[in-house]
């Protein structure tokens, strides 16, 4: 009984993810990259079962494709959190006010890219994809590298607060105020991690000879994709849940 009612619970829970677009897309993305791990495992270390894996990284291919089609609608969505944020005056911290801005700046620019290299492919228009797609992907990396500054200076600004000489005096910092400043601190070096997996997928994509562009098997591939997904999926379901 008591079985059934944790299934119960996890399925409304899934539910409840899949009626939102951005749960959606978190499913799809882990999804896709799980297929692309266990399918570049099976392609590459047993050949037994290369057919199941082929088939498996066709699934993930086409998972890819379409979240690049629901992404088509996008932009406006991106445009109108860009302006919210605008020079970012409300962030006390000038690096960490610079590097978002520019973050969204990237963000606001790879959403027509990919757009244009997504018609390309399809036909809609005739242009060369592969510039397109390498655009987009650098738009990308770029976010995820100010990304990753970000969250470095977060984490090392919020310890340095934690450790320094007023946090000595606890009247000085209330303790829930502390518990926020800690949770932050776990959900940036999250946000961090995730940025570095996708990171490296982003140089992977890159053309020949930018770093270790088209060196990574597909397993690999799937693997940090997954990594990825997975602390997103985390992070999502601790804001929820924390969520009065």
């Amino acid at each position: 009984m008591a079985a059934l009612r944790g299934l119960a619970a996890a399925l409304n829970t899934l539910a409840s993810a899949l009626e939102s677009y951005r749960g959606r897309d978190r499913l799809i993305r882990t999804l896709g990259y799980c297929c692309q791990l266990v399918g570049g495992v099976l392609v590459e270390r047993c050949p037994a079962r290369s057919e199941v894996g082929t088939r498996l990284l066709t699934l993930s291919s086409q998972l890819s494709h379409c979240r690049t089609v629901l992404r088509l609608f996008d932009d406006v969505a991106m445009f109108i959190y860009t302006k919210q944020y605008g020079l970012g005056a409300e962030e006390d911290d000038i690096f960490v006010r610079c590097v978002s801005v520019l973050g969204n700046l990237a963000d606001q620019l790879y959403y027509p890219c990919e757009h244009i290299a997504w018609a390309a492919d399809a036909q809609i228009l005739r242009v060369d994809s592969a510039r397109w797609w390498t655009l987009s992907t650098a738009f990308w990396g770029l976010s995820l590298l100010l990304g990753i500054a970000r969250s470095l200076r977060m984490v090392l600004t919020l310890r340095r607060r934690l450790r320094g000489p007023a946090v000595a005096f606890t009247s000085r910092l209330p303790r829930s105020k502390r518990r926020a400043m800690e949770a932050q601190v776990r959900s940036e070096v999250l946000t961090l991690l995730s940025n570095v997996a996708d990171l490296a997928n982003a140089v992977h994509w890159l053309p020949p000879g930018v770093l270790w562009a088209g060196r990574f098997p597909p397993w690999l591939v799937g693997l940090l994709g997954t990594i990825s997904s997975l602390l997103s999926v985390y992070q999502a379901g601790r804001a929820e849940a924390t969520t009065p």
